[in-house]
């Protein structure tokens, strides 16, 4: 067991550190979204496996022709729209799109003091596709050159708490965050590839206000309904402190009993066993039985009795 828990915690070094690192993430999701690629195909996704330290996190790859984005684009891939007319730079033949989805992680790599995550943080990071055995790779940047990109949130958001407005967050390669208004609801833009999510910023004075009780209906008689089930529930709290009180007295008077009960046996035992440690001689006294005593003495003899 120790040796067990101990490569468990090697294994989860590289999640844990003091800042979760975002960048070491993306490199160790492209190097895993690679591996999807066992025998790839232009244009069809392929999800990855991540390791079980970071059990929940999503990954999947997309291969691409770099002239087919730009003159296609990608109708759909995961939560991400691609239009036409985005362009790579460094210019590559082809390139790969890695889909990220955060999950629960959201808030360990992406942390926004203040905010609510409504949604988890996804992410598309572009990569040359060159080499599909080759580890920490830099990103492609990708820019469209006439519509931006859309995320999609319908599928993940969550429902916005009474009182506060969603808004769109970007988190830059770089480390720079940005927000930007959110479109019918749970659609978000960018002109720029890296991770996103829908947040809500969190006041005290915004907590959402619990919803009234409703009132019941009145029955015939007016409100003399509401007068009866108040007394009713007054005869209820009178009925079960007098209960526990009952309960309390008969429990002690029964732990009394048990003492005394206990005490009695107690000289019984002893009493019977003092009668059996001193046995008396017993004998006939008309019509009943009395206890005599035993001669504790030789009978005297007299002095002359041995004389010639």
């Amino acid at each position: 067991m120790f040796l067990i828990a101990f490569f468990h915690i090697i294994l989860l070094l590289p999640a844990i550190n003091a800042e979760f690192s975002s960048r070491l993430l993306d490199s160790v999701l492209q190097d895993y979204a690679f591996r999807a690629f066992v025998m790839p195909r232009t244009g069809i996704p392929y999800d990855g496996n991540v390791p079980f330290n970071y059990t929940g996190i999503k990954v999947s790859a997309l291969r691409l022709r770099s002239g087919s984005m730009r003159r296609r684009g990608v109708s759909r891939y995961k939560e991400f729209q691609i239009p036409i007319g985005v362009l790579e730079q460094p210019y590559v033949e082809r390139l790969i799109l890695v889909y990220h989805n955060l999950a629960n992680w959201s808030d360990l790599y992406y942390p926004l003091p203040g905010h609510i995550h409504l949604t988890p943080v996804l992410g598309i990071l572009t990569y040359d596709a060159s080499n599909l055995s080759a580890t920490n790779l830099p990103e492609l940047d990708i820019r469209p050159s006439k519509n931006p990109i859309l995320v999609n949130f319908s599928s993940v958001v969550k429902p916005v708490p009474m009182g506060l407005s969603p808004k769109c967050v970007y988190f830059n390669l770089d480390g720079a965050v940005e927000f930007d208004n959110i479109l019918n609801g749970n659609v978000c833009k960018t002109t720029k590839q890296g991770h996103f999510s829908v947040v809500v910023e969190f006041t005290t004075a915004a907590e959402p206000e619990p919803e009234p009780e409703p009132e019941p209906e009145p029955a015939s008689g007016g409100g003399t309904n509401g007068h009866k089930s108040g007394g009713r529930k007054n005869w209820v709290i009178f009925g079960s402190v007098v209960g526990g009180f009952v309960a309390l007295v008969f429990l002690v008077l029964l732990i009394a009993c048990l003492k005394k009960y206990g005490k009695k046996k107690k000289i019984d035992r002893m009493e019977e066993a003092a009668d059996r440690g001193v046995p008396l001689l017993m004998t006939k006294v008309g019509n009943t039985k009395a206890p005599i005593a035993s001669e504790t003495r030789t009978r005297p003899s007299l002095e002359n009795e041995y004389l010639p």
